[in-house]
């Protein structure tokens, strides 16, 4: 893994019951990825959705960018344990991508996928329902390239290794696949106040 800008533990004695169990409050946003950052251009991105191995529709950068916005703050809470509320995203959420896909729930799960080969599960009830977007945005800017941008998988109630950066497509799959953290050991589902870290948890 590689980890730029933590600077370690925030403010201390915060124990709001907006931070999960063995969580503690960060100011500054670290930087984890799992290996190099790629360098994705707008425009040379693209985003796909797939049923199983059969792509449904893709966007270009504009196209994308036509669809419905939607601004959220959100916390958000990382497996190595930080959290850093009030969040600020802008993106396009899940359900709107689907609907101009012509998609409603072709299955029960889903596998994000992403320009650096990275993968996550999650379920799809997880997605809809105004829990998950693509983001494009943060902070009120362009998303940074070493958080994901230009765009990157945002679902704030999971563990933050389900918010896939440099996400280019959600594949619809018949099962719960695992992906790339949770074939290394983390929990399949990931939910912060229920501390499911790992596999066994």
């Amino acid at each position: 893994m590689v980890t730029r800008g933590f600077t370690g533990r925030g403010p201390g004695g915060d124990r709001s019951d907006r931070i999960p169990p063995g969580q503690h409050l960060v100011e500054n946003f670290p930087v984890l990825t799992a290996g190099p950052t790629p360098n994705v251009e707008p425009s040379d991105w693209k985003f796909t959705v797939k049923i199983g191995p059969k792509p449904v529709k893709v966007w270009n950068w504009s196209e994308f960018n036509a669809l419905p916005k939607t601004k959220v703050t959100r916390d958000i809470h990382c497996v190595t344990s930080w959290s850093k509320l009030d969040t600020a995203w802008e993106g396009v959420l899940v359900e709107d991508i689907l609907a101009d896909a012509g998609l409603d729930r072709p299955t029960d799960f889903v596998l994000a996928h992403c320009y650096d080969n990275y993968s996550t599960n999650i379920p799809l009830a997880d997605l809809l329902s105004g829990k998950a977007m693509v983001a494009l945005n943060y902070a009120g800017k362009p998303l940074p390239r070493d958080h994901g941008g230009p765009a990157r998988l945002l679902v704030p109630h999971l563990y933050f290794w389900k918010s896939a950066k440099w996400v280019n497509a959600l594949q619809f799959t018949t099962r719960d696949e695992a992906g790339f953290w949770e074939l290394r050991g983390y929990h399949i589902y990931g939910d912060p106040w229920r501390e499911q870290r790992y596999t066994n948890d």
